[in-house]
């Protein structure tokens, strides 16, 4: 079996799981995607989502045109892959805000949950990610698509704790 229908039927299966849980979820399935750019780092990533950790993400606006996406908007949803590509978290985007890199808050590096958590790391951080995987480098001044999320379902096909309740089902879609 391909790739591509192993996660094609691995990602049915997880939305089956997910709109069983709230069936108020739209039927089609939303994009998958993983963090990061190699394997570990999708795994690191994902784990802190999963653990309430990591609440915001940051994508070069860039990169987004060169591969001809749109950039995300408030209300999308999106499934996120672990490092080898199996469904693993349902999250939906809250806010987006586009600024340069000069100026991604202290509060968004707080939200994405790694190193230490401070701005001065997330500049280290992303400047050196996007020095070597960025599709045009680094800039201070690239605009950076500072994306905040909650995680709606989680990896195994179950509810975050804060959204376990029968009150909140209604409100995920």
């Amino acid at each position: 079996m391909s790739q591509s229908k192993r996660l094609s039927g691995a990602l049915s299966s997880y939305w089956y799981r997910a709109r069983s849980w709230n069936p108020a979820l739209p039927e089609s399935i939303p994009e998958a995607w993983a963090f990061g750019a190699t394997t570990e780092h999708a795994d690191e990533l994902l784990a802190l989502v999963l653990d309430g950790t990591k609440t915001g993400t940051a994508s070069a606006l860039w990169d987004i045109e060169a591969d001809g996406e749109p950039v995300p908007e408030a209300g999308e949803l999106s499934i996120i892959l672990d490092g080898r590509s199996r469904p693993s978290a349902l999250i939906e985007t809250t806010a987006i805000d586009i600024v340069p890199f000069s100026e991604v808050t202290a509060d968004h590096a707080r939200s994405e949950g790694e190193g230490d958590r401070t701005l001065a790391a997330w500049r280290e951080i992303h400047e050196r990610f996007w020095t070597e995987y960025g599709r045009r480098g680094f800039s201070p001044q690239m605009p950076v698509v500072c994306e905040r999320f909650r995680l709606i379902f989680g990896a195994h096909g179950e509810a975050p704790e804060s959204e376990s309740g029968d009150d909140s089902r209604g409100e995920n879609a």
